[in-house]
């Protein structure tokens, strides 16, 4: 799988760009300020139809523009087609194959992405929100349907704290509506949470083999799912569905009086263990950046035994972060068989075989002004 060519109008700071990348390894060379975060940005938009960098899509569009329209011809499965996503006051559209799709969840999974940048390194020490992106963002690119599941989820929760609010003024009201709304969270809670598990048990099956080669043997990794209630991976989606309406039941009085809804996948989190110890807590910063790094190339892994090719990597400001042995390691992996975009300053203290072989391309202002190979 790769991205043949690039078009950019009204793009952050791109006025119109058009730009063919190397089926192998890519890299974006600029000042800060100048626009190569922009264009890795783009790339990661035109696969999951949202930024990683804001929620706010209208900061996508270039000052004074109506709109910003991201095209990519992808090759993948042995043909090539093309995606489309076009921002604008009205909302957004996303094209696959030409045909505008109703659901974004129809949309991500056409062109796959592991993104690495810097504040993935915070993936391990950062907020439970961080971890919790992480597993949704990679499952929705693999089973499409979670994406629905997850949009719907956060919708109905949002109208049940809602409802908990008014009923937090008054206590005694009719509780009817909540219990309507309870039953829908918790339809989809129980998907998005029998997923998660399924997910987690394929990342450790690639995760921990590839920390244990950049430990050179002496870390184990371990990766356990920390749920607001009481379910394990044994259990299925009626059985966790039970469990939820029971802890709802429960907690109803509390949830009342707090005015929020107290559990939940949103409120869930990842622990990481390095040889039984909570990396997180007890972890040394380079054992919290290898395993940021595994999870990372867990991923890759992972997406290509689950789709059968290889997703996109996008390496973004972050190999200067990593150490030369942990550079390696990444580039060693990735070597010849991921299209991969890397940005950064510079490459001069990048030195791998793997980066001589790339296409590079210098950006000044949000324009392409060299390429060199």
């Amino acid at each position: 799988m790769h991205i043949r060519e690039l078009t950019l109008k009204h793009y952050r700071n791109y006025e119109h760009l058009d730009i063919h990348f190397d089926d192998k390894i890519n890299v974006i060379i600029g000042e800060n300020a100048q626009g190569k975060t922009n264009l890795m940005e783009a790339i990661y938009v035109l696969g999951f139809s949202k930024s990683h960098r804001t929620p706010r899509d209208k900061e996508l569009i270039q000052w004074d523009a109506e709109y910003a329209k991201i095209e990519g011809s992808v090759f993948k499965r042995n043909r090539t087609f093309p995606l489309e996503i076009v921002f604008s006051a009205k909302g957004k559209k996303a094209k696959l194959n030409h045909i505008e799709q109703r659901r974004l969840s129809d949309y991500i999974g056409a062109l796959n992405i592991v993104m690495f940048a810097p504040e993935d390194l915070n993936l391990v020490k950062g907020s439970p929100q961080i971890r919790r992106r992480f597993i949704d963002m990679e499952i929705g690119q693999v089973q499409p349907v979670y994406i629905h599941h997850l949009g719907q989820y956060q919708k109905v929760l949002k109208q049940r704290n809602s409802l908990l609010k008014e009923l937090q003024r008054k206590p005694n009201g009719d509780r009817t509506m909540l219990h309507v709304l309870t039953d829908q969270l918790t339809e989809h809670a129980a998907v998005i949470i029998e997923k998660r598990f399924l997910f987690l048990e394929l990342l450790r099956k690639w995760a921990n083999p590839i920390h244990q080669g950049i430990s050179r043997g002496l870390e184990n990794l371990e990766i356990s799912y920390q749920c607001s209630i009481d379910v394990s991976e044994s259990h299925n989606k009626e059985k966790i569905t039970s469990i939820f309406l029971e802890k709802f039941k429960e907690v109803e009085s509390r949830e009342v009086e707090r005015g929020t809804t107290l559990i939940g996948p949103h409120r869930d989190d990842l622990i990481f263990y390095v040889n039984d110890k909570d990396v997180q807590t007890y972890g040394s910063q380079g054992q919290q950046r290898t395993t940021a790094l595994s999870l990372k190339l867990a991923e890759i892994e992972l997406i290509h035994n689950e789709v059968g090719e290889y997703p996109i990597l996008l390496l973004d400001d972050v190999l200067s972060e990593l150490d030369d042995y942990r550079q390696s390691h990444l580039l060693d992996t990735i070597q010849g068989k991921v299209q991969t975009f890397v940005s950064t300053t510079n490459v001069d203290g990048i030195n791998h075989v793997t980066l001589e072989k790339a296409e590079i391309f210098r950006v000044e202002h949000g324009k392409i002004v060299g390429t060199e190979e």
